[in-house]
């Protein structure tokens, strides 16, 4: 293969503030024709702003201050503006991050992808109409002779970035970058984006820059891979040796920090500190603060390349002939991290603590001019669930599924249309206000966003006393205890929770949008704890975090389970996250749970074909233990108009007749693990 991009010694700076942020410092990569190359690295440390640069589409305040970006060696950075429209959409096209934001919510669909074909191959009429019609198809679009005329808003998420994917190929690129194209996604609508830009390389023979923190995709789709820490590239390998081999302690850290079922019992390695700020002047490495073997040449002098073989090299003081042979010894026997074990939960009180039977949460359709009701949307449709004290069920399911809608549903955030929540003996459905207001206290939420969810005008003291405050908790004789002080002032009980999750107490004093993404999380932990519950619903608390920052939350959701008997929902999408967490899982498609038992029973023997399915689109760095992925045809049905029978049947691979007529019953293959579905006969359990 031949090159087709090759960046430089690239400097790109932000001149946000009087002192310039050095976003990209001295990045050189080279991409083949045809092959796909990954970025990965924690948020923050450049990634996106390096694909800005090649592109030439920095904010007002980026400048690109040397080097050079060269595309089939041509150089891009010398052409005029009026060039480089020639050359984006046509010869380099990008899939953003978030595809709402992306795409023009004024414009339909055809319109958008119009703009493209248009401008560079100057088609009109019935032929425009007849290409936008083709790439739709090819990317997968259902029924797109209708819905090319649709605005954004009127599709899911996932044919939202389908719609991307579209307008990035409709110029035929030689070069795709991809920003982070899954990170939204549910894994089967994950899959199937992957599998698209697979095909369409493989039919185009592109190249494609994939930028990413996961090493699940990045196992998937890579030939090769580089790892960028602040601001610069620290490692590049092909994808085999990297994952058998990560050589720089940044590359280890992030595989050490991933969550699985091997891990159950022990903490996670976490990378401590947080990424430095690109507006200081390195000296030595900029790994060195966090970095567990770091000595002192580190911190004065920056590391050089170093060759671990031909075509893998790290940028590390380790592998250089100053490195004295002990730190040799520790990176090739890949030192241990420390990790702490865990109170196995069988010792707690294994009591039902919440018992939700047949819960339905139906939000009526209102149509015309008196706003009559003409049907429902069926939210939650009949779910029942149980968790005991100090124990984990997580909810999975694909978005729209009505998890969350269960969790405020279960807290009487949105009133039940039907069911029962009982909570420590006590129905909440249906509970008077006052009676509800004193028990709410025991049960909190813990919100996907954690910026959405704390005020930006209120101090962080101001943030966890309110809820204090609000239900009048006794700090001295109940907070207190749960600290493992007494006869605190709010304030100290403040101090307290923040040294209990992990921040220093000093922070109260500062806002929301002065800490990072994993900070805001712990704050809004913290503030949960601040009221003694003892029922956590977690709605996805790490799925837009990186991977070391989550393993930091997991760590510390773990730890206040074991020490104060804590029980949570933990409403996922994550497989590695519920098998790491999880005592118990539930499997939901539509309002409804099809498949429910202990993590070790549906994780091993899925049984339900919508659980086999979505296991089966889990990315996996190990390729021995990745299973043939299920394809799921089709987005999830619309909750105002189920499907008849079983509501997984238009999608299902192993759909038979009966399956349309009527809702499959509990089948039971043990005491604790039972699906619904006509696959299986009545069980001795049953």
């Amino acid at each position: 293969m031949t090159s087709l991009l090759q960046v430089d010694n690239l400097k790109t700076i932000l001149n946000a503030s009087v002192t310039p942020v050095r976003a990209v410092n001295g990045l050189s990569l080279q991409i083949l024709r045809g092959e796909t190359f990954a970025l990965l690295g924690e948020s923050g440390c450049g990634k996106s702003m390096a694909a800005l640069s090649v592109m030439r589409l920095l904010p007002e305040v980026g400048e690109i201050v040397s080097g050079s970006i060269r595309l089939s060696g041509k150089d891009l950075l010398s052409m005029p503006e009026t060039d480089m429209r020639r050359i984006r959409g046509k010869r380099i096209s990008m899939i953003f991050q978030e595809p709402m934001l992306s795409l023009n919510p004024v414009l339909t669909v055809a319109e958008q992808i119009g703009e493209v074909l248009e401008r560079h191959f100057d088609l009109h009429g019935v032929m425009l109409q007849k290409r936008i019609l083709e790439i739709l198809n090819q990317v997968g679009i259902p029924d797109a002779t209708r819905r090319m005329s649709e605005y954004p808003f009127q599709f899911s998420g996932g044919m939202k970035q389908r719609v991307m994917i579209a307008m990035a190929l409709a110029g035929e690129p030689e070069l795709l970058i991809a920003d982070e194209p899954t990170t939204a996604l549910d894994v089967t609508i994950q899959a199937q984006v992957l599998d698209l830009m697979r095909d369409l390389q493989r039919q185009k023979g592109m190249a494609i820059l994939l930028i990413t923190h996961d090493l699940g995709v990045v196992a998937e789709m890579a030939h090769r891979i580089a790892v960028m820490y602040a601001g610069e590239i620290v490692e590049m390998a092909e994808r085999d040796d990297f994952f058998r081999n990560p050589a720089h302690p940044y590359s280890q850290k992030l595989f050490a920090a991933l969550p699985g079922r091997t891990k159950r019992n022990q903490g996670l390695a976490v990378i401590s500190g947080n990424v430095p700020s690109l507006s200081i002047k390195f000296v030595g490495c900029r790994f060195a603060d966090r970095c567990d073997q770091a000595w002192d040449l580190c911190k004065t002098i920056a590391p050089a390349w170093s060759k671990i073989n031909p075509k893998h090299q790290v940028r590390c003081h380790l592998y250089s002939n100053e490195a004295e042979a002990r730190f040799q010894n520790q990176i090739k026997d890949k030192k241990s991290y420390s990790k702490k074990n865990f109170v196995s939960q069988e010792s707690i009180d294994n009591s039902k603590l919440l018992n939700v039977i047949n819960l339905k949460v139906h939000f009526p359709i209102h149509k015309g001019l008196i706003k009559r009701v003409a049907g429902y949307v069926k939210a939650v449709d009949g779910v029942s669930l149980a968790i005991s004290r100090g124990r984990t069920l997580a909810l999975v399911g694909e978005s729209g599924c009505g998890k969350t809608t269960v969790g405020k549903g279960i807290l009487q955030l949105i009133t039940p249309t039907a069911g029962s929540v009982c909570y420590d003996g006590l129905e909440l459905v249906g509970l008077d206000r006052k009676r509800l207001r004193a028990k709410r206290a025991e049960f909190q939420i813990i919100f996907q966003d954690p910026y959405s969810s704390l005020n930006p005008r209120m101090r962080i003291i101001d943030i966890i006393e309110e809820g204090m405050n609000a239900l009048n908790t006794k700090a001295e004789s109940e907070i207190g205890n749960r600290v493992h002080q007494s006869n605190l002032s709010k304030e100290q009980v403040v101090d307290a929770l923040l040294q209990r999750v992990g921040l220093l107490p000093e922070t109260k004093w500062r806002y929301p949008h002065e800490f990072s993404g994993g900070q805001r999380q712990r704050i809004a932990i913290a503030r949960t704890l601040a009221v003694n519950p003892k029922l956590l619903i977690c709605d996805e608390p790490t799925s837009a975090l990186d991977v070391s920052v989550q393993a930091q939350i997991l760590n510390l959701l773990k730890e206040l389970q074991s020490s104060l008997a804590l029980a949570y929902l933990f409403i996922t999408h994550n497989i590695s996250v519920v098998e790491y967490l999880a005592d118990e899982i539930a499997v939901m498609y539509l309002g409804r749970i099809v498949e429910q038992g202990n993590v070790s029973e549906v994780l091993e023997d899925p049984k339900h074909p919508y659980t086999q399915a979505l296991l089966s689109a889990v990315p996996e760095i190990e390729p021995k233990s990745k299973r043939a992925v299920i394809h799921l045809f089709g987005d999830l049905p619309s909750p105002a108009n189920p499907p008849s029978g079983c509501h997984f049947h238009p999608r299902c691979p192993k759909a038979m007749p009966v399956c349309s007529n009527d809702y499959p019953k509990v089948i039971n293959f043990s005491s604790s693990h039972s699906a619904r579905c006509y696959l299986y006969e009545q069980s001795p359990f049953s």
